[in-house]
């Protein structure tokens, strides 16, 4: 039986174990330039690869109070599936230019939809250019197909759910932006500095090597269970600032052997653009 593989895959791995049916997705992006993605796309990419979008593909139009990147509607990611060829046997390597943290949102997508065939090309695109391994520019399709869906409902938390766990001790926020927005000190991007009252910094690159590979599995289990504090992961929802590198939040802790935690796509966002939320600015709270 073909090895599936479920969160990350070696450029190695990837190199020697590909198979013609496996949907190759690459998630390049940039939060500032909507349009360098896919021109770096154009210029060079992984043989196979299509391109995926995160403002096309993989998010809805924000409304200015939805977050910047709002999760799609149930039928319009059966539609985005559907146009990369993806079948509910088949399966999927996801790649961006370095972190995994734009491949990890299509990652958590797809799973959310029940399809657990599909992995993080670790290390991404920077580290299969320096390996000097194949290329080619253009663009490509594949053909479209019917992807069936079997949603994991309980896997994301809406706003008014996330408001609603904040008394609950049991519960717990992980932040997955960087110290300095977490604690208010910058804000480039959203409406107000500061993070989500009683949430744990828990920074995506943590979870990388210099390398911008994942850490080893017993690395980012002991890094994760010092955060979670005793709780199990199904206890902990993960954020950022538009449900992006919360994901690689998600890729990790599943990586570690930590599964169960949820998302809230909408994230800082969405919550500070309501100037009535509670907002907290400074060091987390212990």
């Amino acid at each position: 039986m073909a090895v599936s593989y479920e969160t990350v895959i070696s450029t190695a791995e990837f190199a020697n174990d590909r198979d013609p049916s496996w949907v190759i997705a690459d998630c390049r992006y940039d939060l500032h330039s909507e349009s360098w993605g896919r021109q770096q796309y154009g210029d060079a990419h992984i043989p196979g690869a299509v391109y995926v979008s995160l403002a096309k593909d993989l998010s809805s139009p924000p409304t200015g109070t939805n977050g910047r990147h709002p999760l799609p509607t149930f039928d319009a990611m059966v539609d985005a599936f559907s146009r990369m060829g993806i079948r509910n046997d088949v399966q999927v390597v996801a790649y961006d230019q370095d972190s995994g943290m734009f491949a990890s949102r299509l990652w958590w997508m797809l799973r959310y939809a029940g399809h657990p065939q599909v992995a993080v090309l670790d290390g991404g695109w920077h580290k299969w250019l320096a390996e000097e391994r194949p290329h080619r520019a253009g663009n490509e399709q594949r053909a479209a197909t019917i992807f069936t869906p079997h949603w994991q409902r309980a896997w994301h938390l809406d706003v008014d759910e996330v408001a609603a766990i904040q008394p609950e001790a049991q519960s717990l926020l992980l932040d997955a932006r960087a110290p300095e927005r977490f604690e208010g000190r910058v804000e480039p991007l959203d409406r107000l500095p500061g993070h989500i009252p009683g949430a744990v910094n828990h920074p995506y690159r943590t979870n990388l090597t210099a390398d911008n590979t994942l850490l080893p599995p017993t690395v980012l289990r002991e890094q994760f269970e010092r955060d979670l504090q005793g709780r199990s992961p199904a206890q902990a929802v993960m954020y950022c600032g538009s449900g992006v590198s919360a994901c690689h939040n998600l890729l990790a802790m599943e990586h570690a052997g930590l599964p169960g935690a949820r998302l809230y796509v909408g994230s800082w966002s969405e919550w500070s653009a309501d100037p009535h939320r509670p907002i907290e600015t400074g060091p987390q709270r212990r």
